[in-house]
C-alpha cells in the first residue's frame, strides 16, 4: 500500500509558520523580559544572577525549568555558616504571550526538582507584549505576586538610565 501524503494548502502552511514564528519571538522576549526583571532586582544590596537554559539556536531545551535566579545569601541563617557563603535559589518557568500554564503533573515536576536542588522557591513569570511582567509563586498560579515579593526592589527608570549615561560618558572619554 502506498503511503498517502496530506496536501496541506500554500496559504494554510504560510499560516502556521507566521504563528510558529510569533510563538518563538515571544518567547524569546519573554526570556529577555524575564532575565532583565532578575537581574536588575536586589535584596538587601544584594544583586540577582540569572543563569538561562537555551537550546543551541537560542530556543527552549529540554527540561521543566527555563532559568535559575541566584544570589549569595548575607544573612547568617544557620550558626555554622559565614556570611555569604550561602545562596538564595529560585528556579524560573517563563511563560509568553498565550502559552498554557503548567498542568498539575508539570507542577509537580517543577516541586520536585525544588526539591532535590532545595530552591528556596519556583517562580512563574508569565511575559504579555505591552504588559506588566507577572510573577506567580508554584503552585499557586492563580494569585499575581508583585516582582519585588520575590526578587527585592528595582532601579527606577530615572535612576537605571542616569547610570547607563554615566557608564557611557565614561567609556567614550577613555577612562
Amino acid at each position: 500500500m502506498a503511503s498517502q501524503t496530506k496536501v496541506i494548502d500554500p496559504e494554510v502552511k504560510a499560516r502556521r509558520v507566521e504563528i510558529a514564528r510569533k510563538a518563538l519571538r515571544t518567547a524569546k522576549w519573554a526570556r529577555i523580559m524575564t532575565k532583565w526583571m532578575i537581574t536588575r532586582s536586589s535584596k538587601g544590596g544584594v544583586k540577582w544572577q540569572a543563569v538561562g537554559f537555551n537550546g543551541p539556536k537560542g530556543q527552549e531545551s529540554y527540561g521543566i525549568v527555563d532559568m535559575i535566579a541566584i544570589r549569595k545569601k548575607h544573612s547568617r541563617t544557620k550558626p555554622e555558616a559565614y556570611r555569604g557563603d550561602l545562596f538564595e535559589i529560585i528556579l524560573v518557568q517563563v511563560k509568553g504571550g498565550s502559552a498554557k500554564f503548567p498542568s498539575q503533573a508539570e507542577v509537580d515536576r517543577l516541586l520536585a526538582v525544588k526539591e532535590h536542588h532545595r530552591a528556596d522557591e519556583v517562580v512563574l513569570t508569565e511575559w504579555k507584549q505591552g504588559k506588566t511582567l507577572c510573577c506567580y509563586v508554584v503552585p499557586n498560579m492563580t494569585t499575581p505576586v508583585p516582582a519585588v515579593e520575590v526578587f527585592g526592589s528595582m532601579p527606577t527608570p530615572d535612576a537605571a538610565t542616569a547610570r547607563t549615561a554615566t557608564k557611557v560618558l565614561a567609556s567614550s572619554d577613555g577612562t
